[in-house]
Parts: structure tokens; C-alpha cells; sequence
């Protein structure tokens, strides 16, 4: 009796509340606060060739601004970056919550934006070689496409919110 009444609970609380819960695959301290109108990198995804950039805009209606960029233009991805509003990830849907980035604001103390990032596994194994690397050999790629036995990629999304109370100034 007990566990449906948990049961229900849970699916009556809304999914922000269940992702809060979630344990980040990876944990690290908060940032370093960041001064309005100040670019800086929240996060990078090297497999995504991604790197998400932020800045607190000093505006009240949209306090924070992120933007994903592109690394590199040789930079070829393993993995992909899709926008969160379409994928809506969560744990029942195979992704995991990866990491929440936390950037307070150095012009007002109680305002900190939240990045959280999440991956989906693309669930292939990846065969290291002997010196530990994962390898991928052109002419054993071009086989597999022309046979049509790809790989899924993992993919990774970001979903911004700001914590805290607006100062005034």
C-alpha cells in the first residue's frame, strides 16, 4: 500500500522536481561568479565539438543568456547536441543527468544561473586498443555505412534556469 502511494506521489510532482532529484554523474563545486555582460564557458563536450557559453545579462525579464558554440570547424562530432525543449530528457527515457553547472552572479549574491546537462548513452560498447585509445578505421567505417550498420550516436542536451531572488539596484 505503502510503495503506491509513493508511486503516486512521485508521478503527481512535476518533472523539474524529479530531475532536481536525480544524482549528476558528475559533481563539482559551484563556479566562480561572473560579472554582468562577462562571457565565459559553463561547459565543455568535446565529443559534441560544443562548448556552452553563458553571461548574466543584467536584464530582469531574461537575467541570463547561454549559447551553444562549435569548438572547432575541424572538430568532427561523436556525439550530438540536441535542443532540450524537443527532446525533453529524463530517466525514465534512457538519458542521465550528467552534470548541473551552477554560475553565480557577482553584481547580486542571491542570483546564480543552472545549467543542468544531460547525456544519452547511444548503448554501443567502444573497443579500446591495446594502448587504451578508442580507434576508428576509415575503411572499416565505410563498410559499416554502405552496409547501414552505423552506430547511434550519444547525444547530450542543456537546460537553463536562474535560481534566486533579482536584486535591485
Amino acid at each position: 500500500m505503502k510503495a503506491a502511494a509513493v508511486l503516486i506521489l512521485l508521478t503527481a510532482l512535476p518533472l523539474p522536481v524529479l530531475a532536481a532529484s536525480a544524482k549528476p554523474e558528475i559533481e563539482r563545486p559551484a563556479g566562480s561568479a561572473q560579472a554582468d555582460g562577462a562571457v565565459h564557458t559553463v561547459r565543455q563536450i568535446p565529443e559534441a565539438c560544443t562548448r556552452i557559453e553563458g553571461r548574466f545579462t543584467g536584464d530582469a525579464a531574461s537575467p541570463y543568456d547561454m549559447q551553444l558554440v562549435r569548438t572547432s570547424a575541424q572538430c568532427q562530432p561523436r556525439a550530438v547536441f540536441l535542443d532540450f525543449a524537443r527532446v525533453t530528457p529524463s530517466e525514465a527515457a534512457g538519458w542521465k543527468l550528467n552534470e548541473v553547472v551552477r554560475i553565480p552572479s557577482a553584481a547580486c549574491r542571491s542570483r546564480q544561473a543552472q545549467v543542468e546537462v544531460w547525456r544519452k548513452p547511444a548503448g554501443q560498447q567502444v573497443a579500446l586498443d591495446g594502448q587504451g585509445q578508442s580507434r576508428v578505421y576509415l575503411g572499416d567505417a565505410k563498410t559499416q555505412a554502405a552496409a547501414g550498420k552505423l552506430a547511434a550516436l550519444p547525444a547530450y542536451s542543456a537546460r537553463l534556469s536562474v535560481e534566486g531572488a533579482a536584486c535591485t539596484r
